[in-house]
């Protein structure tokens, strides 16, 4: 797909996300929900993200925006957006689409040369448009079930297979290597990187939260289905089974439900 969408906010370690994630596989089914085992916990730790968004993340977000110039703060975006760029190229050639793997390429080295290390997005005036591909997408392609509906704490809505997916995310970022082979003071430069990308990120999404507060009768329920059937586009690129040749749509990779 070709549009840009903000990505969800992390700041909690993945090992930890995966043994909690883990851990809540003991819990009953719930007979209302039976898609959705894992109810009770996660309207419990989404009840608890919204508290860490409203009296840490947002105050936060507020004062950077109000602090950052526009065009600093686009600035800041653009770096993030070319860094992240580098494992969308990767999920481009493991999900064996070579065309826009290509087109990924040159926008990560046009954007990292010309635009100063992403800081400008030279690479859409050359017709070189932002992708979203990620591991947990190119697990789904390889039939990778996703699993029940799971709230990660500090994350937020995922599932089995796309918790698994920031793994694999995580190995394509450079920042974890950095993180992991650098000395102190590369592992506090890479914590305060990821902690200033969590707020621009919270902050480029302040104008359309209130979507979501004015739409939903059910925070919940409204998010979670709002998170399933982003992630199905996201996986179909924008398709969905009419619009694609039966025939190739039943010799294609079966994607998780």
């Amino acid at each position: 797909m070709s549009i840009k969408q903000p990505k969800r906010l992390s700041s909690c370690p993945l090992a930890l996300m995966l043994a909690m994630a883990l851990q809540s596989c003991a819990t009953t089914p719930d007979a209302t929900y039976p898609d959705e085992q894992w109810q009770g916990w996660n309207r419990n730790f989404q009840s608890f993200n919204d508290g860490v968004d409203d009296y840490v993340l947002k105050p936060l977000a507020k004062g950077y925006q109000w602090l950052t110039p526009d065009l600093v703060d686009q600035g800041v975006t653009n770096v993030y957006s070319n860094m992240d760029d580098i494992g969308v190229t990767i999920n481009d050639f493991l999900q064996l689409k070579f065309s826009q793997g290509a087109s990924d390429t040159g926008r990560l080295v046009v954007n990292s040369t010309l635009g100063l290390g992403g800081m400008f997005d030279v690479a859409e005036l050359f017709s070189l448009p932002k992708h979203d591909e990620d591991f947990g997408q190119t697990l789904a392609v390889w039939g990778v079930p996703s699993g029940p509906y799971l709230v990660l704490p500090f994350y937020g809505p995922s599932s089995p297979r796309d918790t698994l997916g920031l793994v694999g995310d995580a190995l394509f970022n450079p920042l974890t290597y950095i993180s992991i082979f650098g000395d102190s003071t590369a592992s506090y430069a890479t914590y305060g990187a990821k902690a200033l990308e969590v707020i621009d990120r919270r902050a480029d999404l302040l104008t359309s939260e209130k979507i979501l507060t004015e739409a939903s009768v059910d925070r919940y329920e409204f998010i979670k289905n709002t998170y399933r059937q982003h992630q199905q586009y996201l996986i179909n690129d924008g398709k969905t089974k009419d619009d694609i040749d039966p025939h190739e749509f039943d010799d294609a990779p079966k994607l998780g439900k």
